[in-house]
């Protein structure tokens, strides 16, 4: 190669450099074009992207990239011009090469199984009163299934992408067994997560008793919720594979009974008391090989919260809490990759 052609390759790539790296791309705008999430702090003068259930995390004037909190890389630093923050092509590259490999792979919740308990021959708690004149019996069955209809609609519109599943959508009896099947018969892929969410109403030989609960599947309980086949070729890895997995459903049932919990605390108010999260083993629960929970929307037995759950309104508002407490959950499970208990510690 001539000395000429050397100078003129050398200079091009001088200019190639510099208008590789020339800051003069609006972040806000480019992430918004591409479907990132972006976040400023002007305190810290620290930013984030978010796409894909992965994190960017960025200082002004400064070259590193903090990949998920786990990796870094070199890149060109951004700006701030006006309060605005503006990058190189190299910096939309390098966040757009992260976050392209994970776009078919993310770890997101496919389906949401809603249960009404009870139905058919079986009407669950009951007891009769009168209202308006007229003796009316109020039915468990009745109310969960409204409840459950209710929140089908609700997820139906926000998650067209999502499968939305219940269990019953009529007056028609399941036994236990019948509903778990359902559960563990939802078929998505492999990244994808399934929700088993029962909807029940409560009793009790104490008439003053009162309040809504929701129950996840307490930690002592051992179940199987893999398939044996994934350790064929050493038969010592399926227990120690199937507590991890085991525990990892525990830990977002519990986060799952959390978000509801506030949810419906939002939306009930001071018009039933919260009773709390509780561990149990119901049947329903404990045979359903994915994160479930079980609500208990309030007490029949007590005449006032009774009244209350025969009233369209109120149960509308039971149901949008169930549905933000749902929402909230898989907000956080998507954007953490579904890695919900590592990113919790």
């Amino acid at each position: 190669m001539t000395c000429k052609k050397i100078f003129l390759s050398l200079i091009f790539l001088m200019i190639s450099h510099f208008a590789f790296c020339a800051n003069d791309i609006s972040l806000m705008k480019k992430a918004k074009e591409q479907g990132m999430t972006f976040y400023w702090d002007s305190l810290s003068e620290t930013g984030m992207l978010e796409k894909n259930g992965h994190q960017i995390s960025f200082r002004k004037n400064e070259e590193i990239l903090l990949l998920d909190n786990a990796a870094m890389i070199i890149s060109d630093a951004p700006t701030l011009v006006n309060n605005q923050i503006y990058v190189s092509a190299r910096f939309i590259e390098d966040a757009n090469n992260f976050f392209a490999d994970d776009s078919e792979n993310m770890f997101k919740v496919g389906a949401i199984l809603i249960d009404a308990g009870h139905g058919g021959k079986d009407p669950g708690a009951g007891k009769t009163y009168e209202i308006n004149g007229k003796k009316v019996l109020i039915q468990e069955k009745d109310i969960n299934l409204r409840v459950a209809k209710m929140l089908y609609e609700r997820l139906k519109t926000a998650y067209p992408d999502k499968k939305i599943i219940l269990t019953r959508d009529k007056d028609v009896f399941l036994s236990l067994s019948e509903r778990t099947d359902i559960a563990n018969g939802v078929k998505v892929p492999e990244n994808e997560a399934v929700l088993f969410i029962s909807i029940h109403v409560n009793s009790s030989l104490n008439k003053t008793s009162s309040g809504y609960e929701v129950w996840y599947l307490s930690p002592g309980y051992r179940r199987t919720v893999i398939d044996k086949s994934v350790a064929e070729d050493d038969k010592s890895l399926f227990p120690i594979l199937n507590s991890m997995m085991e525990e990892e459903y525990t830990t977002e049932s519990i986060m799952i009974a959390k978000f509801i919990m506030d949810g419906l605390q939002s939306q009930i108010g001071n018009e039933s008391k919260a009773r709390g999260i509780k561990a149990e083993e119901w049947f329903v629960v404990k045979n359903s090989n994915m994160p479930s929970v079980l609500i208990e929307l309030g007490f029949v037995s007590n005449e006032k919260e009774a009244l209350l759950l025969n009233n369209e309104a109120y149960l509308k508002k039971a149901s949008l809490g169930i549905y933000n407490g749902i929402s909230a959950f898989i907000t956080h499970f998507e954007r953490s990759k579904g890695f919900t208990a590592a990113n919790e510690n």
